[in-house]
């Protein structure tokens, strides 16, 4: 039947019968059917032609910012942050060329196993840690951030595919870890963490620009687009620390620290004329350079952010009050004998009893009992507007992060026996560069001037607190202290006549005393014309006396000598041969 059929198609097909009328092919559709596939064409059609009108016509702007965001890029032009230097123009700290190493993660896996393990060693890091990196989601990431520029060569000459660098800068501090708590140091992003870092970070910031550039989906720039704003470097900054004088301090205080074994140690250098900081330095310390090991108590500026009782270097204090409020004069006798002085329940004594002393004597010899006489002839409210006229208990206005007020309590709360201890230091916390400030009034003729960090060429105000004769006598007592027969005869200098005061103080641990000292010194040379003022704390000396007069004494005695000489300041004494008491037991307070 098949074939029947077959052989009469071809039978119609031959005799010219159309090929639709095949009764084989003959359908039965309805008409209206092909009219609709053709509506639903040409609707179709019209629907192509209006969204074609609406993203070629209304859509134009989106549909450009769009396909930018796939090629076009802003790229960060990052600004060079500004130098730092010593008054003399010394490079304290600068910004070197740098690169970051980035990567696509899904480019670099397909690279061959060798070369993921020398891009790892270049890195400085294991093929474990390099592929953990590389393990992400993210279609970027960095693998190293301030990689040195020889190493950068090396790494794009392995030519992985998917590894590329970006321009930034590394901070390099030449003077290591004798400037460390001056500087300061800042961290990946160029921001500063410490020091001078930080308290000038908008200024040794400066601006950082951009452009537009279009790259392909390697991260490879095709074409630069446009230059958007160009970068601005950050300012420099010159500081009033002298690097000589900052070196000569910091070896001198290392030595005192490593000789007696200490726990910690700050010295601060001021220029007595304008201000000026010229030094500072605090053990332990650090290397800025390399912070990949770093403890708090490396960090800490201790000059300025720790507080200890100053003990005996507050005595001059009290008696330039008593002097200046015509209480005693230098020549007026105190009687000291036994010793010891007892006060309400309370007893307070001299390390060796002096007897009838003069108020010059009561200094040189730093007596507890004659100080504490002298200031409980006077008003609480009068010590306690001294003390505060001089610094203490308020915040030095130093720019300087992290520098504490101390503590001076309110005057209307003062016992007897609390006014008679913090007359020598006892019950009041100070930091070694506000008690080094404070002496200002004894190297200025009774002026205080503002402290600085930078250098600086203007006159300083000034502000009288005690007046000329009443300093000047002060100072000539602060000179015998620091002579042959007073309590810091190792802090004499050959060639200069130098005055200032020893202090000894137990240290206090959860509201006790215990048998822990803080070793002080506070002076000043030359005493016909005050240059510098010298302050010098030793915390917890381990090894040898502990008192202030035999620690921290000699680091003064080292620092001025050499400071001076390295400021070409004309001695003012042609004693040349200091003479250090055989029986060294004055030397204790």
């Amino acid at each position: 039947m098949t074939r029947t059929t077959s052989r009469t198609s071809r039978t119609a097909a031959s005799r010219g019968v159309p090929f639709a009328s095949n009764p084989v092919l003959a359908t039965k559709l309805p008409a209206w059917r092909s009219r609709v596939v053709l509506f639903l064409i040409f609707a179709a059609f019209l629907a192509l032609a209006g969204r074609a009108l609406w993203l070629q016509g209304m859509s134009t702007d989106f549909l450009q910012k769009q396909g930018a965001s796939r090629y076009a890029r802003t790229l960060e032009l990052p600004a060079t942050r500004g130098k730092i230097t010593d008054r003399n123009g010394q490079v304290l700290a600068s910004s070197i060329p740098v690169r970051a190493v980035w990567a696509i993660p899904d480019d670099v896996l397909e690279a061959p196993k060798e070369k993921l393990q020398a891009l790892a060693k270049l890195l400085d890091m294991s093929e474990r840690d390099l592929r953990r990196k590389l393990d992400s989601d993210r279609g970027f990431v960095y693998l190293k951030r301030q990689v040195e520029l020889d190493t950068v060569d090396k790494i794009l000459k392995l030519g992985i595919a998917g590894i590329d660098t970006r321009k930034e800068y590394k901070r390099y501090y030449p003077e290591g870890e004798v400037m460390a708590h001056i500087v300061g140091f800042t961290n990946v992003e160029d921001k500063g963490q410490e020091g001078m870092e930080l308290a000038f970070q908008k200024t040794l910031v400066g601006v950082t620009g951009n452009r537009r550039v279009i790259k392909d989906r390697l991260g490879r720039i095709v074409e630069d687009i446009e230059s958007v704003r160009e970068p601005h470097d950050g300012k420099d900054l010159t500081l009033s620390i002298d690097s000589k004088i900052q070196y000569i301090a910091f070896s001198a205080l290392k030595e005192a620290v490593e000789l007696h074994k200490a726990k910690a140690g700050g010295i601060v250098v001021l220029d007595a004329k304008t201000g000026e900081v010229l030094a500072l330095a605090n053990l332990p310390t650090y290397n800025p350079n390399n912070r990949s090991v770093l403890t708090g108590a490396q960090l800490r500026n201790r000059v300025l952010t720790d507080t200890f009782e100053p003990g005996s270097t507050l005595k001059p204090f009290t008696i330039a009050l008593a002097l200046e409020n015509k209480h005693i004069t230098p020549n007026t006798m105190i009687q000291t004998a036994p010793g010891k002085l007892t006060i309400g329940k309370a007893t307070i004594g001299d390390a060796h009893a002096g007897g009838l002393l003069s108020v010059s004597q009561v200094i040189e010899k730093s007596s507890n009992v004659g100080t504490a006489k002298i200031a409980l002839e006077m008003e609480p409210q009068e010590m306690w507007d001294m003390f505060t006229s001089v610094g203490f208990g308020q915040q030095p206005k130093v720019g300087f992060p992290g520098a504490v007020a101390g503590r001076v309590r309110p005057y209307k709360s003062w016992r007897p026996i609390e006014q008679a201890t913090m007359s020598y230091g006892h019950g009041i916390s100070t930091s070694l560069l506000q008690i080094a400030h404070a002496y200002m009034i004894f190297a200025r003729d009774g002026e205080m001037i503002p402290l600085t960090f930078q250098r600086s060429s203007d006159q300083p105000i000034s502000q009288r607190v005690i007046s000329e004769k009443n300093a000047r006598l002060t100072r000539g007592m602060l000179e015998m202290a620091a002579g042959p027969t007073g309590t810091a005869p190792r802090a004499q200098v050959p060639g200069y006549r130098v005055a200032g005061k020893t202090g000894t103080a137990y240290k206090l641990e959860k509201g006790q005393y215990v048998r822990k000292y803080v070793a002080s010194f506070v002076g000043f040379a030359p005493v016909s014309d005050p240059r510098i003022i010298v302050a010098v704390m030793i915390d917890e000396p381990a090894v040898g006396r502990h008192y202030g007069g035999q620690v921290a004494a000699p680091v003064f005695s080292v620092v001025t000598a050499n400071a001076l000489r390295s400021m070409n300041v004309a001695p003012d004494s042609s004693v040349t041969n200091i003479i250090i008491p055989v029986d060294a037991a004055q030397e204790n307070m």
